[in-house]
């Protein structure tokens, strides 16, 4: 497997980080993933984006590679070298503050960012799309910045594993208000009313790429669309459920803390906005 560090191209087994990057010390980076289709990133714009407002919040220091056309031709060349530029595949980015001795206080101004790409097979959940996903609630404990795609990532790898060894897909977190605002990485929509729901875009989610274009979707296919959040109690009162996310596109839930959501079955919605998702993505996403 091939991977990019710091501007060399070199086998994934051969790249090495300083034990002083400010990534393994502090969790102090940012990271992307993309969708790639037979060699091209799904999204591109969209997903760029979201790395340069990380950049921004995070005052990181601007690499050459975070320039959009830089990174689309690194991310292209590993899709080939890997034999990933046909079917799908992600790509992987982060960037870390770099190697300096260790100090809570930023490291000198000349101090070189860490950048480092690779890409991955992907395998959809087409079997499990067609049966529904069910799902765990966890107490939100994240900070106040989740909408930064940070690599401090701790809270939602602990509400995940609750999520696995329950025998669940994912852990919807709810913060001490009852609010419920996302999954540990994936976004949540709700159907009340035949309205649909999903969390406004504030500091409290990330704002998905996928999430961006299903919004999208839905006002094309003239669904209503309210952007508010639902609450703990109203989990047990949505006539449908579904996650979405970059490697999750558009899926289905079905239980719910071992509560059925609806009729139990994938909701109609949930599978009209799956389909014209796919179409956008060019047919692969059935896969």
């Amino acid at each position: 497997m091939r991977a990019y560090l710091n501007g060399q191209y070199l086998d994934k087994a051969d790249a090495k980080l300083s034990v002083d990057d400010r990534g393994f010390v502090f969790g102090d980076g940012i990271y992307e993933v993309y969708r790639a289709i037979d060699g091209e990133l799904f999204e591109a714009e969209r997903h760029h984006r979201r790395l340069e407002h990380g950049l921004e919040a995070l005052r990181l220091p601007r690499p050459t590679e975070a320039d959009a056309g830089t990174l689309h031709g690194i991310a292209l060349r590993l899709l080939r070298e890997n034999g990933h530029d046909t079917g799908e595949a992600t790509v992987y980015v982060q960037v870390t503050r770099g190697a300096a001795p260790r100090a809570h206080v930023f490291p000198p101004a000349d101090t070189a960012p860490t950048v480092f790409v690779t890409t991955y097979p992907f395998k959809g959940f087409a079997d499990l799309r067609r049966t529904g996903a069910t799902v765990i609630t966890q107490p939100d404990v994240r900070w106040l910045r989740c909408n930064i795609k940070t690599v401090q990532l701790l809270p939602n790898v602990l509400a995940k594993q609750a999520a696995a060894e329950a025998g669940a897909l994912e852990a919807l977190l709810v913060r001490a208000d009852g609010t419920v605002t996302e999954g540990t990485h994936t976004n949540l929509f709700a159907v009340l009313d035949d309205e649909l729901r999903t969390h406004p875009t504030t500091e409290l989610i990330l704002p998905g790429v996928t999430r961006a274009v299903v919004l999208e979707l839905a006002h094309e296919l003239g669904i209503p669309v309210r952007e508010e959040a639902i609450t703990e109690e109203e989990l047990g009162q949505c006539e449908e459920l579904f996650l979405t996310g970059t490697t999750t596109d558009v899926m289905p839930v079905v239980s719910c803390d071992g509560r059925i959501v609806g009729a139990g079955v994938p909701g109609a919605i949930a599978m009209r906005l799956h389909d014209a998702l796919v179409a956008r993505m060019g047919g692969v996403g059935a896969r």
